[in-house]
């Protein structure tokens, strides 16, 4: 079942319109190859139908949603970013934030390996900082993403490239199940989950002290991505730090971020 000019248009508005994500008509086959799966659950035989039950069905417009969406994570993603915060952002933080608790938001975090490495990396730090405390919220628009984070469960090659480069955390804080492996509940415990679109106002003001908004403005046009740094910008206190992701870069953003290190940012004076 092809998409036509006209309906594939729609579609790409309603992306829009419910996750910010730019698309362009080159994006015909993938949306396609995810949508089809829908419109046979709902026993549908044309995407003009599918589009009429998007109107109405808030449901459905989950399940739409999870089905645009790409949730493409793993432990430990990004080297230097994790080196970055064991030998240069915790320390800091442990030595002057004195009883204050470290308030982390993963933002677009998938289905939650990145919060997870997150929790393991501050209880790695606090055997060098005892007083070191922390909370991690962790927000992404799909809720099937959410679900396999709530979880905690994982197979396959997120955890067979975990078991490769971090062997000894991997021991530590996995626990096999059947063919798969759980994240260990003293690290769960502090992550809390919860659905969230970039675009809208952010989860909570709580003063952030890092984000982490990484591999996900890649998906927005220029002004999506204002609209999701300033978003950003307005959770986090002061001193924070930002961190994006490999391919992205804000420079050229009309923004209140100044670069600081490769993949780092922090608000500019």
């Amino acid at each position: 079942m092809e998409l036509s000019d006209d309906k594939l248009e729609a579609i790409i508005k309603l992306v829009r319109q419910h996750t910010g994500i730019a698309m362009g008509r080159h994006k015909r086959v993938l949306l396609q190859g995810r949508l089809q799966p829908r419109l046979r659950a709902l026993g549908l035989d044309n995407y003009g139908a599918y589009i009429a039950r998007l109107a109405h069905d808030r449901q459905e417009v989950a399940s739409f949603i999870n089905s645009v969406t790409t949730n493409d994570t793993a432990f430990f993603r990004t080297p230097a970013v994790w080196r970055w915060l064991e030998r240069e952002f915790l320390p800091e933080w442990a030595a002057r934030a004195e009883s204050m608790p470290l308030r982390i938001w993963s933002a677009a975090a998938a289905t939650g390996e990145e919060s997870y490495s997150l929790a393991m990396t501050c209880l790695e730090a606090r055997r060098n900082f005892p007083g070191l405390r922390f909370e991690i919220l962790a927000t992404d628009i799909s809720s099937d993403a959410l679900h396999t984070a709530r979880a905690a469960l994982y197979r396959g090659r997120s955890v067979e490239r975990f078991e490769r480069d971090h062997p000894e955390l991997f021991r530590k804080y996995l626990r096999p199940v059947g063919d798969a492996y759980r994240v260990a509940s003293e690290v769960s415990q502090y992550v809390e989950f919860a659905e969230h679109n970039l675009l809208q106002r952010p989860p909570r003001v709580a003063g952030f002290d890092l984000v982490l908004l990484r591999n996900v403005l890649i998906y927005f046009d220029a002004e999506g991505q204002q609209r999701v740094l300033a978003g950003a910008r307005a959770a986090m206190a002061r001193e924070a730090r930002l961190v994006l992701g490999e391919q992205e870069s804000i420079t050229r953003l009309d923004t209140d971020f100044v670069f600081e290190q490769a993949h780092v940012y922090r608000i500019g004076d």
